[in-house]
C-alpha cells in the first residue's frame, strides 16, 4: 500500500507568505522561499502554493516568484492563482511546476481543463473546490476567494469538472479555513465515490483529524495553518512538518 500524501498548502500575496481565516484577514507568516527550504529539510511529500490575490486583482501569475520557488523545492510542487489561459499554464509548467490548481477561471473558461489535460495529462490539473453555504443555506462551489458562487450542487459540479479532465480535487470548506475546527467530514464522505482522488483541506487540527478525513473517504490530506503555527496558535508562527504516519 502506498503512503498517504500529506500536503502543506502555502498561501501567498505578492511575495509574502500569509495565512487566512475563512479566506479573510491574511496574517503575515514570512518569506515563502524560506518556508520551502524548511519543508525541503522536513522531506514533505508534496507542496501546493496558492496566490490568493492574483485572480481577485486580475493579475497574471508571478512568474519570477514561481521560478524561484520551483528552483528551491525538492518535492513535487503545485501552483494556483491567476491562471486564465493555456499559454500561462504552459509557462508555469516550463518553470518546473508539476500541477496547476484551477478555481476562478472555471467560471469563464472551464474548457481550459481539457486543453491542459490533453497536453500534460489529467494528473497535472487540479480543481480547488472551495465551498460554503449561500444565503439560502445551501452548499455551493465558490470562486475568487469565496466572493462568487454558482447555483450548482457540489457533486454535480465535481462530475462536470471530471468530464472536462480534472484529475484531482482539493475539497475545502471555506468556513473551516484557518479555524482548526476540523475537516468537513460529511462533505468528504459525499464525494468519496468519485473516480478521482479527493484531497481534504480546511480546518485540520491534529493527526487524529487527518485519520478521520481518510476514514471518511479522502485520498490525501492537505493543511495550511497546522504547518505554519506552533500548537495551533495563530500568535506563534513556526513552519513545521511533524513526522506523521497515516
Amino acid at each position: 500500500m502506498s503512503r498517504t500524501r500529506i500536503i502543506p498548502v502555502l498561501t501567498i500575496m505578492g511575495n509574502r507568505l500569509v495565512k487566512t481565516v475563512k479566506f479573510k484577514n491574511p496574517n503575515y507568516i514570512g518569506d515563502p522561499l524560506n518556508a520551502i527550504k524548511i519543508f525541503n529539510e522536513k522531506k514533505v511529500d508534496e507542496l501546493i502554493i496558492l496566490d490568493i490575490e492574483a485572480s481577485k486583482q486580475n493579475k497574471e501569475p508571478n512568474y519570477k516568484l514561481i521560478y524561484e520557488m520551483a528552483g528551491e523545492a525538492f518535492m513535487p510542487l503545485g501552483y494556483g492563482g491567476g491562471i486564465k489561459t493555456l499559454e500561462q499554464a504552459k509557462k508555469i509548467f516550463a518553470l518546473g511546476i508539476e500541477k496547476v490548481v484551477l478555481n476562478s477561471v472555471l467560471l469563464e473558461n472551464p474548457k481550459l481543463i481539457t486543453q491542459i489535460a490533453s497536453i500534460y495529462g489529467a494528473q497535472s490539473v487540479v480543481l480547488s473546490l472551495d465551498f460554503k453555504k449561500n444565503i439560502l443555506g445551501k452548499l455551493r462551489p465558490h470562486f475568487y476567494s469565496g466572493k462568487e458562487y454558482i447555483k450548482k450542487d457540489i457533486i454535480a459540479f465535481s462530475l462536470e469538472m471530471i468530464d472536462l479532465g480534472i484529475g484531482e480535487i482539493i475539497l475545502q470548506d471555506i468556513e473551516k479555513d484557518g479555524t482548526f475546527g476540523g475537516y468537513n467530514l460529511e462533505m468528504i464522505s459525499e464525494l468519496k465515490n468519485l473516480s478521482i482522488p479527493i484531497v481534504a483541506m480546511g480546518g485540520c487540527n491534529s493527526v487524529n483529524n487527518m485519520k478521520e478525513a481518510l476514514k471518511s473517504g479522502a485520498n490525501a490530506i492537505a493543511a495550511g495553518s497546522l504547518f505554519v503555527y506552533r500548537n495551533n496558535d495563530p500568535k506563534s508562527i513556526l513552519i513545521n512538518y511533524p513526522k506523521i504516519n497515516l
